[in-house]
């Protein structure tokens, strides 16, 4: 299956992926080190564009056509790379489980933009009128909803598990 993460810097995406990664063993493909390894390679310059997403459209759809579970992490800010991960899942003849990360509490998120640090070498990471300022369109088809705010990282997984179950997701929800 491929779970494709989407929302803005700083929601616990990564964190979420790290965690599913560990506990079900599943391949994380991060975006962010996609693209920086483009920029390291001399490839690519910041804003680097499209090309992070389609070499992660291309590893995504290897692992998958090898029977293993992928989490995409990305911002995946637009309806354009959301059907990409989808028509990936398609190509492979697997199902997609899309879910929007958010932190809806604004000062929290704020805090975690001003107070994280990085950890793909080289990157630069953004503020907080770039994250607020970028391009993200919103989500226009059913995709569960993972709210972090207020929540550790251990409970915004249980939700992301329980919306992916079977049945009614308590702690997460579908829109």
């Amino acid at each position: 299956m491929l779970i494709a993460l989407g929302g803005l810097p700083a929601t616990g995406k990564t964190t979420l992926a790290r965690l599913l990664a560990a506990r079900t063993g599943a391949v994380h493909l991060r975006i962010d080190t996609i693209e920086q390894a483009l920029v390291r390679a001399g490839v690519a310059a910041r804003p680097v564009g499209p090309a992070g997403y389609v070499v992660g459209y291309a590893l995504a759809e290897e692992q998958l056509r090898l029977g293993l579970t992928v989490i995409a992490d990305s911002v995946n800010p637009l309806a354009v790379t959301r059907d990409a991960w989808r028509d990936t899942a398609v190509r492979a003849g697997v199902p997609v489980v899309e879910a929007e990360v958010l932190c809806s509490d604004r000062a929290e998120h704020r805090r975690r933009v001003r107070t994280r640090t990085g950890d793909v070498t080289g990157m630069p990471l953004p503020g907080w009128p770039e994250v607020t300022g970028r391009e993200y369109e919103p989500w226009d088809r059913d995709h569960v909803v993972v709210d972090t705010a207020g929540r550790t990282p251990e409970e915004a997984l249980a939700s992301l598990l329980a919306a992916m179950a079977p049945g009614p997701a308590p702690q997460a929800r579908r829109r």
